[in-house]
Formats: C-alpha cells, structure tokens, sequence
C-alpha cells in the first residue's frame, strides 16, 4: 500500500494511452466521413474499438473523482468540496457547450448536442453525493448501462430528453454519450476507485515506471487530456483541408 500526495502516474498513463485511442479513432472517422477513405469505421471492430475508447476515458473519469474527493476531504469543508465539484462540473460542461455551438455555426450535420464533455461535466456535478460509496455504485452503474443498452432500442418524438438517451427519430451527432448508458461507466469507475484507491491510498503493489521515457510520454498526454481533446479535432480538419482531402460542407 501507498499513501501519496502527488498524482498517481499509472492513471495519468492509462488517460495518455486512451487520448492516443481517441486520436486515431477520430482520425479514422475523420477520413471515413471527410474524406471518403475506404475505411469500415461502423464495422464491429471499430464500434467496439471507439467504445473501448470512451469507456477507458469514463473510468479514469470515476476513478480520479474519488482520489480527487479524498484528497479534498483532508483540506476543505463539506460545502466547500461540493462547490468545487459543482464549479469542476460546469467548466467542462461549458467546454462540451462551446463545441456544440461551433459545431452548430460551422457544420452542416451532425451538431454536437450532448457529447463527452457534456457528459462528464454533469455526471461529476451529480455524482458527489455517491463519491464514498463502492459496491453501491457498482449496482447502480450497472444498472444504468442495462437500461440505456435498453433504452438505444427505440426512438422517441422529442428531442427534449436526448441528454438522458431518449434518442429522437433520425437523430445523427458526431459525439453523442447519453447518461444512460454512460454514466453507468463512470459510477463503476467510482467503484474502482474506491476499491483501489481508498483515502487516497494506492492498495496494490507495481513496479516504479514513473521514470520510464514512455511512461512520462503517457502520462504528459494524460495531464493535459482536457487541452488535447479540445484542439485534436480542429487539427486534424485542418490538415485534411490544407492537403486537399476534406470534401463536406461548412456553412
């Protein structure tokens, strides 16, 4: 067992090796859809590659609000905690409201209206009342990944309820993470957490990398997740422009 007071390099390592993921799925759908690429990105091995991707990013998402949260508890009030989750929430979720409105201005189709950094700013917001808890997130979690498995079965007549995975007839996004399922991803995450890391204790034994070169690569990419996602994309549509590739439509 290790106490720390620092970050934990394996989990800023595990957020490094699903932000290269992310890169190279969005990178594919990039030239699938922008570019016509013969590449199968609705085959099996690319939807289960794609949500391999975001469920990684939803478990470190849980398991880093419980370190997060015992670290917070040897500092701040109860009221204080909340409303520095509450403020945490906001940020990214204004984050995920600014790429829906660029999206909006700028593409044709498939505006983002409800994608992961949506996600993930409401499900820290509403995930600190259960941030102490272990085998109960774990039911709960699962529970809501069964009803939102269940719930992609149908469509619905309003768009209103699109957030929690009522997802409406002909609906398309390029980013679309409802609650249910997704949030069940990060209760179990929450879980892990709790399991693996209680008061902010490491309970199991690995070898030191913190030095190794990959390691520090990984775990760079890691710490500046958040900044990475937010400039891959245009990025990588801008390269494809400037090479000639790109071919949709911007208003």
């Amino acid at each position: 067992m290790e106490t720390s007071s620092k970050r934990f390099y394996e989990i800023d390592a595990l957020r490094g090796i699903a932000i290269i993921m992310m890169i190279v799925y969005h990178l594919s759908y990039d030239l699938y859809f922008l570019a016509n690429f013969p590449i199968k990105i609705n085959s099996l091995q690319w939807v289960l590659f794609q949500r391999a991707t975001a469920s990684l990013f939803l478990l470190l998402v849980g398991i880093s609000l419980t370190i997060s949260h015992s670290r917070a508890k040897q500092v701040y009030s109860e009221k204080e905690q909340f409303f520095r989750n509450l403020k945490r929430g906001i940020k990214i979720f204004l984050w995920g409201a600014i790429i829906t409105i660029f999206t909006f201005v700028f593409l044709s189709n498939g505006v983002i209206l409800f994608g992961i950094l949506h996600l993930i700013g409401v499900s820290i917001i509403i995930s600190y009342p259960l941030l102490e808890y272990k085998y109960r997130n774990l039911g709960l979690g699962l529970a809501v990944i069964v009803l939102g498995s269940y719930l992609g079965n149908f469509t619905f007549n309003t768009p209103y309820l699109l957030w929690l995975g009522f997802e409406p007839e002909y609906f398309f996004s390029f980013d679309y993470f409802p609650l249910f399922p997704w949030f069940g991803v990060v209760l179990i995450g929450i879980f892990l957490g709790n399991l693996a890391y209680p008061n902010c204790k490491r309970r199991f034994d690995i070898p030191d990398l913190s030095n190794n070169l990959i390691t520090k690569v990984l775990s760079f990419l890691g710490k500046h997740s958040l900044k990475i996602y937010l400039i891959h994309q245009p990025i990588i549509i801008l390269l494809l422009y400037a090479l000639g590739f790109a071919n949709i439509s911007i208003i």
